[in-house]
């Protein structure tokens, strides 16, 4: 139960936090979906490896090193050298369709990752989605605001942006929210001396 109520409160918090606000158009349009996709890409340098131990040490081409130990999933560790560089690229997204009517619907998450084949070059990625549908139960357009209830029957009220957007969204219509994160890590050789 906790675990849902920080979910939809996240998945709520980013929904007002990323500027986005319920989209309609005219009744005889369909009515709003949109979605926002941001990401970041590291690169690093392994300045220290013990395969002994597993334990990688990585310096950011703008930031200090930090250690961490490759867990037993990283088949391919013995292929890593001092000098090799590793490159992450996290993604994230947050998409919205508003319906007329429905029904709440409980959060359902998805996870799934890939590693590379053992003697391939190292590198993996992992994904996870998660969606919710949430109940319209408020629309104050003085503020301009609107108010979800989830599944477990918590409300959550953000401020909308862009209120010209709230013209045919109505109490009861339902918003079917999608949050996806994923992480790729691949590495480079050290260039040749």
């Amino acid at each position: 139960m906790k675990i849902y109520q920080a979910s939809l409160a996240t998945m709520l918090v980013a929904l007002s936090t990323t500027t986005m606000a319920i989209a309609a158009a005219e009744p005889q349009k369909p009515l709003p979906a949109e979605a926002i996709v941001s990401s970041t890409q590291v690169t690093a340098t392994v300045t220290k490896i013990n395969q002994a131990t597993r334990e990688v040490t990585l310096k950011p081409d703008d930031g200090e090193e930090f250690s961490f130990v490759a867990s037993e999933d990283v088949k391919n560790l013995a292929q890593v050298k001092v000098g090799d560089r590793v490159t992450a690229t996290y993604a994230e997204a947050l998409a919205y369709e508003v319906m007329k009517g429905g029904q709440t619907v409980s959060p359902a998450t998805v996870v799934a990752g890939k590693s590379a084949e053992l003697g391939a070059r190292p590198a993996g990625a992992i994904a996870r989605q998660t969606t919710v549908t949430v109940a319209i139960v408020a629309i104050d357009p003085k503020v301009p605001s609107v108010t979800f209830q989830g599944p477990a029957g918590k409300t959550k009220t953000i401020k909308v942006l862009h209120p010209e957007k709230l013209q045919g969204v109505k109490v009861g219509d339902t918003v079917q929210i999608t949050y996806t994160e994923a992480l790729a890590i691949k590495l480079e050789e050290a260039p040749k001396k």
